[in-house]
């Protein structure tokens, strides 16, 4: 008795790499994982903005994950010393330690970047 297998690389690639297949159910689960990271290490309500999803690309599956926030690139790169100034009113209001204060203009001293997708894109390897 002769047993005779042929493997055709072509179709146990495109086997794999298809939606809902092997591959597709280990990158939904590591993409899961590490936006689960993000959102832990996000400041503040910054990680209720982080989702998750798979593509489909030139290159096969991509997992990818989306921050929507609008500081996220101030975050992400940090920001310089500038000076903030009211818009529409005479002057800002802000409180501070339970009281109400007043400025004509604030010198922010600038922010540090805070790379929380790296670091957790790092951390779900």
């Amino acid at each position: 008795m002769t047993v005779q297998v042929q493997i055709e690389q072509g179709r146990l690639a495109r086997l794999l790499r298809a939606r809902g297949g092997i591959a597709e159910r280990g990158l939904r689960r590591r993409t899961a994982r590490v936006a689960d990271i993000a959102r832990r290490e996000a400041p503040g309500r910054m990680g209720a903005y982080i989702d998750w999803k798979i593509e489909s690309g030139p290159h096969g599956l991509t997992g990818v994950i989306v921050c929507d926030h609008p500081a996220t690139r101030y975050v992400l790169d940090g920001t310089r010393p500038h000076v903030i100034r009211p818009r529409r009113k005479k002057a800002l209001r802000f409180d501070v330690g339970g009281r109400t204060v007043f400025a004509a203009v604030v010198h922010h001293p600038g922010t540090k970047p805070n790379d929380f997708l790296g670091r957790a894109l790092r951390a779900g390897r």
